[in-house]
């Protein structure tokens, strides 16, 4: 049982694939929030692109957690702490973009 915990495809890799599509989604807010800007000259303002960019915060310290656990010695518990902060942090990005594009796509905000 131990031997499939080690061998796992997640142990270890899950800073490092957080900042991979911490990048990502980091473009995906900043495409959303150049979108609501060129509407705004056409239908008004809304506040879609300031919580794009809340969105794009919160992947942005995510990455930022997700490299200072991969710094950070990988038996102690500021490591397992990092790391569990960078992945709330991603997920919690994650449902607020979700939540934005189908708020966005009803007109609600």
């Amino acid at each position: 049982m131990a031997e499939q915990a080690a061998t796992s495809p997640t142990t270890g890799q899950l800073p490092e694939r957080i900042i991979y599509n911490c990048g990502t989604m980091i473009g995906a807010c900043a495409t959303l929030i150049g979108l609501v800007k060129i509407m705004e000259a056409h239908k008004g303002p809304s506040h879609v692109d300031e919580y794009a960019g809340a969105a794009a915060v919160a992947f942005v310290l995510s990455a930022l957690f997700a490299y200072l656990s991969l710094r950070s010695d990988q038996r102690t518990t500021l490591h397992h702490r990092l790391e569990m902060v960078a992945d709330t942090l991603f997920i919690l990005g994650l449902v607020s973009l979700g939540i934005i594009g189908a708020m966005f796509a009803f007109e609600v905000i």
